[in-house]
């Protein structure tokens, strides 16, 4: 029988790529973190790891084996849960979120939700999807809206996650007043090419290179920040332009004019994401009541 306990360890180490770092999360010594993992090992009869200098990967069986342990987590906390509502009548239902589409889409979505199943007691994270996402797997989420830009999800879907789409978020460029483009009702990024630029996240920042790239110029980032208010101030200070997803375009700042992109522009996917577990009649409330706000906008 597989220890529940030495998956979990292992779940860390995956985690944090390191046998040091695990035991600092775990509050474990590394020579004990060590010790669930060889002890792993032994039962299944494979290495789970492969130690150098430079800390641990997983092996193929490894990979296996922390599926299994986010599997396990997850039908762990699925079974707390219904125990705790057994016992004080209320379902505790967790949502994690980015910044803007949360300011958007969360707030009449979670009110439609308490409306329908009033004993429902919501916690919000906020979170990157990439953070937010492995939660959902684990289960320490019921559900994640979330973003993708071009692509797959920001990270692997695992066993048993399911993504809906919920809408479509065009990226804009932010000018500042009286700026030479600021009359085009749509531009071309090749544009810019001899603009600097201030963004208002690292992904955006990865995403604009990428699409600078295939038009065929280096941007120069004179700024990125955590904040797409934070941006767009920046940009009517006069410290350079940006990109801006529509969803983050508000409140307005005054002095500055957003145009399209011109197609095929960059645009994120904003969705939900799910543990594909059937009767749970709040998450999918949630999810309905996301999709009807998506719709409105």
């Amino acid at each position: 029988m597989i220890d529940v306990q030495r998956l979990r360890v292992l779940r860390a180490v995956a985690e944090h790529g390191s046998f040091n770092r695990a035991a600092t999360a775990l509050r474990l010594t590394p020579s004990a973190v060590s010790q669930q993992i060889a002890a792993l090992e032994r039962g299944l009869g494979a290495r789970v790891v492969d130690r150098s200098t430079r800390g641990v990967t997983l092996t193929q069986a490894g990979r296996i084996m922390v599926g299994a342990a986010e599997t396990v987590a997850a039908e762990l906390e699925h079974a707390r849960q219904q125990v705790d509502r057994l016992g004080t009548g209320r379902t505790r239902l967790t949502v994690a979120t980015f910044t803007s589409g949360g300011r958007l889409l969360l707030p009449a979505a979670l009110a439609r939700l308490t409306a329908e199943h009033p004993r429902t007691v919501i916690h919000i994270r906020e979170g990157e999807p990439e953070d937010t996402l492995p939660l959902v797997r684990q289960g320490a989420v019921d559900l994640a809206l979330a973003y993708r830009f071009d692509g797959p999800l920001p990270v692997g879907q695992g066993p048993g996650l399911e993504w809906t789409p919920l809408m479509e978020d065009p990226l804009y460029v932010v000018l500042p007043r009286e700026h030479r483009f600021e009359g085009r009702d749509v531009l071309d990024l090749s544009e810019l090419a001899g603009e600097p630029w201030v963004l208002g996240c690292l992904r955006t920042e990865a995403y604009l290179r990428r699409y600078a790239g295939i038009a065929g110029f280096d941007p120069e980032v004179r700024g990125t920040t955590t904040d797409y208010f934070f941006a767009r101030s920046l940009v009517a200070a006069g410290m350079g332009i940006s990109l801006i997803p529509s969803i983050a375009l508000g409140p307005e700042v005054p002095g500055l004019r957003a145009v399209p992109v011109a197609a095929p522009g960059p645009v994120r996917h904003i969705g939900a994401a799910t543990l594909g577990r059937g009767g749970r009649p709040h998450v999918t409330a949630l999810v309905r009541a996301l999709r009807e706000e998506a719709a409105r906008h």
